[in-house]
């Protein structure tokens, strides 16, 4: 029964992408796509947008602040659960992954999904093409430069970058 609800959202995910791909970044627009994301998400707050071509998969496991902006090409894959608190903002192309994938045999196509959650805190900027891999957390107030991968939870509020593991 919980495959079929999954996969009833997985749809509604992608139709609302479908419907409203066609219409500009403006404000109001991005808002009432982030209203529309929000009615499957465990809790929305108020302001939340997103852009036209953004990819939000497993809505069911994503909790999302107030004032959280997810910019274009951004992916959010939330198999193990995803949070961004208030006043997140996602960079162009940026992506979070909220599950790994484990090897078996030598070969990493056909292992379990390892879910674990991603959760980010208030305030934090997430630069341009960046990963958030499955188990990461940020503090609040930290700035993640451009083309970074954060693979584990940071413990001190800062700016990181860097394009192997940080923290």
């Amino acid at each position: 029964m919980k495959s079929i609800k999954h996969n009833f959202i997985l749809l509604y995910s992608w139709f609302i992408r479908l419907l409203l791909i066609w219409l500009p970044d403006q404000p109001l627009i991005m808002k009432i796509r982030g209203c529309l994301y929000g009615f499957f998400m465990e809790e929305v707050g108020r302001n939340f947008q997103v852009s036209a071509n953004a990819i939000i998969r497993s809505l069911e496991k994503i909790s999302v602040g107030h004032d959280v902006y997810i910019a274009p090409n951004s992916i959010i894959s939330a198999g193990g659960g995803v949070v961004l608190e208030s006043e997140v903002m996602l960079g162009f192309g940026s992506i979070i992954v909220a599950g790994n994938h484990t090897c078996v045999g030598g070969s990493y196509r056909f292992g379990p999904s390892e879910l674990k959650k991603v959760h980010i805190s208030f305030g934090t900027w997430i630069g341009a093409n960046c990963t958030i891999v499955a188990g990461a957390s940020i503090p609040g107030g930290c700035l993640i430069a451009a083309n970074s991968v954060v693979v584990k939870p940071i413990k001190v509020s800062g700016i990181y970058g860097g394009s192997n593991k940080i923290n």
